[in-house]
C-alpha cells in the first residue's frame, strides 16, 4: 500500500534518490495536470543536500573534488527548486480543480498536495474569491454576484499529447480514436521505446512509474 511505497523511498541510495527526484521533476514538467505529491523524496533530498554540504565543509581547501561536489549540489538544488516551482505554478493555474480533486479522493488514495501546498491552495482560493467580490462582483446585479470558480477556471487539458519513454513493458493499452471514423484500439508499449501519445491514455502509467515523460 501507500505506507510500503513510503518506506521504499527511505532506503534508496543517494544516486537512486536523485534519480527519483529527476523523474518526478520531468513528469511534473511535462504532465498537463498536477501529479501526486512526493514529500518523502523532497524530505530525503533536503537531508542529502545537508549531508553533502557538511562533507564539503570538512574537505581540504583546494581539493579538486570540492568544486565537482559543489557543482553537483547546485545541480540538485536547481532540480529541486524547479520541481517545486512547477507544482506551485500548476496549483495557481488550476487551484479550484486541484482542491476539488483533493477533497474527493478516496481514503488511502495518495494525495496530490503536500500539507504546505494544500494550505497554499486554500489561501490562494480564498484570496481570489475575496478579490473577485471586492473588485468586480459587488458592482454587478445581485443575481450575478455568485461565480463558480470550478466553472470559470480552465481544467487541465488531459487530451494534450506528451512524449514518453517506457520503463516497464505494458500490454493492451487502450487508445481512443482520433476521428469518428476510427475505432478504439490497443497497443503494446515495449520497454525502452518512445512514443507521442494522448496524456489521459497513459496517466495511470505515469503515476505507477511504468513510463517516464520526456
Amino acid at each position: 500500500g501507500d505506507s510500503d511505497g513510503g518506506s521504499e523511498e527511505l532506503v534508496l541510495t543517494p544516486a537512486q534518490l536523485i534519480r527519483s527526484l529527476e523523474q518526478a521533476w520531468l513528469n511534473e514538467k511535462f504532465a498537463p495536470e498536477l501529479l501526486e505529491s512526493k514529500p518523502e523524496i523532497i524530505e530525503c533530498v533536503v537531508e542529502q543536500l545537508d549531508h553533502m554540504e557538511a562533507n564539503l565543509k570538512r574537505a581540504k581547501k583546494g581539493d579538486l573534488k570540492v568544486s565537482v561536489h559543489r557543482m553537483e549540489i547546485e545541480r540538485i538544488r536547481y532540480v529541486l527548486s524547479s520541481y517545486l516551482r512547477c507544482r506551485l505554478v500548476k496549483i495557481e493555474k488550476f487551484f479550484p480543480h486541484v482542491l476539488e480533486k483533493e477533497k474527493s479522493r478516496a481514503e488511502g488514495e495518495p494525495s496530490i498536495l503536500s500539507p504546505e501546498e494544500f494550505a497554499f491552495a486554500k489561501e490562494y482560493m480564498a484570496n481570489t474569491e475575496t478579490y473577485l467580490k471586492n473588485v468586480a462582483l459587488k458592482h454587478m446585479p445581485p443575481n450575478l454576484q455568485k461565480v463558480s470558480l470550478l466553472k470559470s477556471v480552465p481544467k487541465p487539458n488531459l487530451d494534450a499529447f506528451v512524449f514518453l519513454r517506457v520503463l516497464e513493458r505494458q500490454e493492451n493499452i487502450l487508445v481512443e480514436p482520433e476521428t469518428d471514423e476510427q475505432r478504439e484500439y490497443t497497443i503494446d508499449l515495449e520497454e525502452g521505446s518512445q512514443h507521442l501519445i494522448r496524456y489521459k491514455t497513459i496517466a495511470p502509467l505515469v503515476a505507477s512509474g511504468a513510463v517516464q515523460l520526456i
